[in-house]
C-alpha cells in the first residue's frame, strides 16, 4: 500500500459493500433502484417538457429537480457499480475531482432548489392574487439560474482546495465515492480551518434553506387550516405534504452528516447515511410528485393517450 501511494496519484474508494456474494445482491438492489431513478427522473422532465398544462413555475422547478436527482445518482452509483464488478477500486485524480465536482454541485444547488419551490408554494396558497406578480416566469429563471450558479461556485471552491492539500499518508478514501469531508483525515497538514468553511457551507447551502423551508410551510399550513372550501385544503395539505416528505428525505441525513464534528463522526455511519441522499432520494422523488399529484397523473394519460393516437 505504501508502495503504491508513493508511486500514483489515484485515490482508492474502500467502497459500501462487501465483497461477496451478499455485496453482489446489494449492488444488484442498488442497480435497480439506479435504474427505476433514471427512468423516474427522465420521464418526469420529459413530461413537464411536452405538456404545455405543466408549464408554470412549480413544474418547471421540479423538472429541475428531476434533472439534478438523475445527475446526482449518475455521479456515485456507476463508478461503485464497476469498481465492486472489475474489483478495481481505484479512481484517477481527475476521476475524484470531477466526481467530488458534481456532486457537491447537485447536493448545493437542491438544497437552494428545494428552498425555492418551498417559496413557490407558500406565494400560491398564502398570496394567491399576487402569485402571477411574486412567481413571474422570468423570476422563476432566475432561481433555477441562481440555484445552478452558486452550487457550481461553491463546489467548484471546495473541490480545488480539496486536491491541492498534500496527501502524504494513505490514499484509500473510507467512502463508495470522493466526498470532500472522507477525503480530510488523508491530508497531512492540519484542515481544521477548512473544516470549519465546510460548516460554514453547509449552514448557507443546507441549513438556512432548510429553516426558510421550515418557515415557509409552516405558514402554509397554518393558512391551509384556516382555508373554507375543503377541496382547496385537501389539495394544498396534499401538495405540501409531497414537498414535505421529499424535504425530509432529503435534509435530515445530510444536515446530520455534515454538521457534526469530525470527533463524532464513523466512516461506517457517513456511507450509510449517505446511501438516502445519494441513491434513494433521487429514486423517491419522481414516485412520491407522480403518486400523489393528480395533475401529474393527468398529464401521463394525456401524453401516453397523445403518442397512442400517433401509432
Amino acid at each position: 500500500m505504501e508502495k503504491w501511494n508513493q508511486t500514483s496519484d489515484d485515490f482508492i474508494l474502500l467502497g459500501l459493500l462487501p465483497p461477496n456474494q451478499k455485496g453482489l445482491l446489494l449492488l444488484l438492489l442498488i442497480i435497480s433502484v439506479f435504474v427505476l431513478a433514471c427512468l423516474g427522473n427522465s420521464g418526469m422532465t420529459a413530461l413537464i417538457f411536452l405538456d404545455p398544462r405543466l408549464h408554470t413555475p412549480m413544474y418547471f422547478l421540479l423538472s429541475q429537480l428531476s434533472l439534478m436527482d438523475l445527475m446526482y445518482i449518475s455521479s456515485t452509483v456507476p463508478k461503485m457499480a464497476i469498481n465492486f464488478l472489475s474489483g478495481q477500486k481505484s479512481i484517477s485524480f481527475l476521476g475524484c475531482g470531477v466526481q467530488s465536482f458534481f456532486f457537491l454541485t447537485m447536493a448545493c444547488s437542491e438544497g437552494l432548489l428545494l428552498a425555492s419551490m418551498a417559496y413557490d408554494r407558500f406565494v400560491a396558497i398564502c398570496h394567491p392574487l399576487h402569485y402571477p406578480i411574486r412567481m413571474s416566469k422570468m423570476k422563476c429563471v432566475k432561481m433555477i439560474l441562481g440555484s445552478w450558479t452558486l452550487g457550481s461556485i461553491n463546489s467548484l471552491a471546495h473541490t480545488v482546495y480539496a486536491l491541492h492539500l498534500p496527501y502524504c499518508r494513505s490514499r484509500a478514501i473510507n467512502h463508495f465515492f470522493c466526498d470532500v469531508p472522507a477525503m480530510l483525515p488523508l491530508a497531512c497538514v492540519d484542515t481544521w480551518d477548512y473544516e470549519y468553511m465546510v460548516f460554514v457551507s453547509t449552514s448557507l447551502f443546507l441549513l438556512l434553506p432548510f429553516l426558510g423551508i421550515t418557515a415557509s410551510y409552516g405558514r402554509v399550513l397554518f393558512a391551509v387550516f384556516h382555508m373554507r372550501s375543503k377541496e382547496g385544503r385537501k389539495k394544498a395539505f396534499t401538495t405540501c405534504s409531497t414537498h414535505l416528505t421529499v424535504v425530509t428525505f432529503y435534509y435530515a441525513p445530510f444536515v446530520y452528516t455534515y454538521l457534526r464534528p469530525r470527533s463524532l463522526r464513523s466512516p461506517a455511519e457517513d456511507k450509510i447515511l449517505a446511501v438516502f441522499y445519494t441513491i434513494l432520494t433521487p429514486m423517491l422523488n419522481p414516485i412520491i410528485y407522480s403518486l400523489r399529484n393528480k395533475e401529474v397523473l393527468g398529464a401521463m394519460r394525456r401524453v401516453c393517450g397523445m403518442f397512442s393516437k400517433k401509432k
